[in-house]
């Protein structure tokens, strides 16, 4: 009896042990953790609110710079260069202001918040106008993958703006800034390309291209996503590290400016929630749109797909085959769609098949090889009738030498022909067409004359003035081959 009660005993200590060593290692995780990312002892309260009131003034050197930042953000998205967007990312001056309207929020600083705003929307105004003149002057040839990749934010797009900022601010905050957190944070964000895609859109718009209106929304929207989540990082992380409020005179003005300020902020947090919301649902839809073509579409057996889109806006999938798609199929992916738990964010929405006017595609490989065929057989007819045409200009030839032959025996003054013509068109090469005749000729209509008469055409684009003088050359030439006394040249048009 004595022996179990011991046992117990040893067996009850040994959990107790157990216990306090758990305890230790969590206390000691706990620890570890709390060293490593707490940054509230690294904070400078006061220099870090001096930082971002003096970034928030828009006057002067800085009002320079946004001009010179929104051409080269321009000229990178005309050039469709992504070095130079992220020159001009580094270069903008945009985000000062929008850290000073989540700051003043944090610590209820009306002051704050009026400069920044003012500040902020002078920004916006200058840039859309400086990128419109751009544009305007400077159209596009094609829209560029730089500037359609800003005109249609998604949930990466809410989720950069969220945690960059966050990542500014707590670089902001820590005692002595680390400005590579600062440029890579600028560059995330890419507060100006979409300022500079908005203006070109509204240049697009007033050319007449009623897409660029389009662009231009698109582009404003993603702008908006940005300033109103890193707005909100700054909010999140001052409120965190206790960020003093800022101290008013008067109570009751301050409790005005505090109410002011919770009004807005919760007017700017109902949207912002609202983007991230349907950004999130639109990339999870897309996810499955994915999802669905890979399994369901790609899977079918002899059908090749050539594309596919998704019309967000009336929420229709166009799927467009090389072959037709049976009426059979359709009702199968329309049933996975709405069946399917896979696809449980596809239920409204609609399919579009279009298929190829061809049946098949074998139809189209036979068409094809009966096409190559003719094709084959239209070559072999060329070649033989040219087999002929060579023939044939071989006894004409042979013709003409035997004329000439029985011509320079019958009369010694003939001159072959052919060997006359090669050589004239060696010695004047604009002759284009060259004749011999002897033409019957009277002025009295009583006495006839017999002219020799060379028609000769030029080539038309030597000058008047040059064919005159190779005619009284030419002349002179056939006159001593062939022996005449007189020669007539006729120019033929």
């Amino acid at each position: 009896m004595e022996e179990n009660k011991g046992a117990e005993e040893n067996v009850d200590q040994s959990k107790q042990g157990m216990k306090d060593e758990a305890r230790g290692l969590l206390f000691s995780i706990r620890k570890y953790l709390t060293e490593l990312l707490d940054f509230r002892h690294d904070t400078d309260h006061e220099a870090t609110m001096e930082a971002i009131k003096a970034d928030i003034p828009f006057k002067g050197a800085t009002a320079w710079i946004l001009i010179f930042a929104v051409f080269v953000a321009s000229i990178g998205l005309n050039a469709n260069s992504t070095a130079v967007v992220i020159g001009a990312m580094l270069i903008s001056p945009l985000m000062g202001p929008i850290l000073g309207i989540g700051s003043a929020f944090a610590i209820n600083d009306i002051e704050v918040f009026k400069k920044s705003l003012v500040s902020l929307a002078t920004m916006i105004t200058l840039s859309l106008l400086a990128s419109f003149v751009f544009f305007y002057f400077f159209p596009l040839s094609e829209d560029t993958s730089e500037l359609l990749g800003r005109t249609r934010p998604d949930i990466r797009d809410v989720l950069i703006a969220f945690f960059g900022g966050l990542a500014l601010m707590v670089a902001r905050t820590k005692k002595g800034t680390v400005a590579s957190v600062i440029f890579g944070v600028a560059i995330a964000t890419a507060l100006m390309p979409p300022l500079c895609t908005a203006g070109f859109g509204l240049a697009k718009g007033f050319s007449g291209d009623p897409v660029g209106f389009t662009y231009a929304l698109g582009a404003m929207y993603l702008f908006t996503i940005n300033t109103i989540f890193i707005a909100l990082a700054t909010f999140i992380v001052l409120k965190l590290l206790s960020f003093p409020m800022h101290k008013y005179a008067n109570a009751a003005r301050r409790k005005r400016y505090a109410t002011i300020a919770t009004v807005v902020g919760i007017a700017v947090m109902i949207p912002a929630v609202y983007t991230f919301l349907h950004a999130l649902e639109e990339s999870r839809v897309n996810a499955q749109l994915k999802t669905f073509v890979k399994n369901e579409v790609m899977t079918i057996e002899n059908y090749q797909l050539i594309d596919k889109d998704y019309d967000v806006d009336t929420k229709v999938l166009k799927l467009n085959f090389f072959n037709e798609v049976t009426a059979v199929e359709k009702n199968m992916l329309e049933s996975s769609l709405i069946n399917d738990p896979r696809y449980d964010r596809l239920k409204e929405v609609k399919i579009s098949i279009k298929g190829s006017d061809t049946k098949s595609f074998e139809l189209i490989t036979t068409a094809y090889k009966e096409k190559r065929e003719e094709l084959n057989e239209s070559k072999r007819l060329i070649q033989e009738l040219q087999d002929k045409i060579t023939e044939l200009e071989g006894i004409i030839s042979g013709l003409n030498i035997r004329i000439e032959n029985d011509a320079l025996h019958n009369n010694k003054k003939a001159i072959a022909f052919s060997r006359i013509s090669k050589e004239a068109k060696i010695l004047y090469n604009e002759i284009e067409e060259i004749g011999f005749s002897k033409v019957l000729f009277s002025k009295d209509f009583i006495n006839i004359d017999t002219i020799p008469t060379a028609t000769v055409k030029w080539n038309l684009k030597v000058s008047d003035t040059i064919i005159r003088v190779k005619e009284g050359q030419l002349r002179t030439w056939l006159q001593k081959e062939m022996e005449l006394d007189t020669l007539f040249i006729k120019r033929e048009k």
